[in-house]
């Protein structure tokens, strides 16, 4: 029996899902500024199928992201009613922990748009410094390069609390980030951390990275995503989500199969990105279960 740490699933397209509308370059930030009681019940539902941890809906929450719509003086006031929010639901629920997201600088998987690192460190810093007070780790997601990694782990760490950091790899070679750097290349980056994972990638390319992620000294796991592949149309200035599809294949069970095979390699932290549901983790709660290890 092993001791496996549930995360929860994809906020973003959840909340694009049950709110209906059509998706803006702001994404789950919108939603949670206009429909806030959508997030709670997001964290809500994702507890209740079995998840430990609530991840913050702050993934998106940029200075960069905000310029022009707006919203440019509302940074903080984001990132504390994306901590309540979940906390709320945590309450509610009555166990479990909470992980303050922090998305990258610029946009999701483009390692050339990550401003240089004196400057990439102190938005970072910016950000642990508003959830760490009220979160019990902070988690580095979609981390595509080196500098990535350097930067957002030394900036992450300001908050004082653990810090967990998720990279993503490549579609089709998960021994490579989506900069085209070795996986392992990271594990001395990143050896302060206190887990590393992979996320927001192939869910087949994950084994392979879990393979080199295994030769190094920290916990490790993975959270994949349920994207057909990532478009060039998403690799633009300020896409929306409307740009990938979902996969067809992607049922709860399949996906716990995926999960279970993770842990076999000894991944001790799973759970789901984007397109990832409640009934995903669900199902993968239950094939922890039934292959007899305790999920904490």
């Amino acid at each position: 029996m092993t001791d496996i740490i549930l995360l929860d699933g994809g906020m973003g397209q959840e909340l694009i899902h049950r709110a209906g509308d059509n998706p803006t370059p702001l994404w789950s930030t919108q939603v949670m500024l206009d429909q806030p009681d959508l997030v709670r019940d997001v964290h809500a539902d994702f507890f209740a199928a079995g998840a430990t941890i609530a991840t913050t809906n702050t993934y998106a929450v940029h200075h960069d992201r905000l310029v022009g719509t707006g919203r440019e003086a509302d940074f903080g006031r984001l990132h504390r009613t994306a901590v309540s929010l979940a906390r709320e639901a945590r309450d509610s629920f009555g166990s479990g922990r909470i992980a303050g997201a922090i998305g990258p600088i610029g946009a999701s998987y483009r390692a050339d748009v990550h401003p240089g690192h004196d400057k990439a460190v102190a938005l970072y810093s910016e950000i642990a410094r508003e959830l760490a007070p009220d979160c019990d780790l902070l988690i580095c997601e979609t981390v595509v390069s080196l500098a990535h990694a350097r930067a957002v782990l030394e900036g992450a760490r300001t908050g004082g609390k653990p810090v967990w950091i998720a990279i993503s790899v490549d579609d089709h070679d998960g021994t490579r980030l989506r900069s085209g750097e070795l996986v392992a290349d990271v594990l001395p980056v990143v050896e302060q951390a206190d887990a590393i994972l992979v996320n927001c990638s192939a869910p087949e390319v994950i084994g392979d990275a879990l393979a080199v992620l295994a030769t190094g000294s920290l916990p490790f796991g993975a959270y994949a995503n349920g994207f057909e592949q990532i478009t060039s149309d998403f690799l633009q200035d300020k896409p929306t989500v409307d740009a990938l599809q979902a996969r067809r294949d992607f049922s709860p069970q399949a996906y716990a199969q995926h999960a279970l095979g993770w842990v076999a390699q000894g991944a001790t932290i799973v759970g789901g990105c984007c397109e990832v549901g409640p009934a995903h983790i669900a199902a993968l709660r239950d094939a922890l279960i039934a292959a007899g290890h305790r999920i904490v």
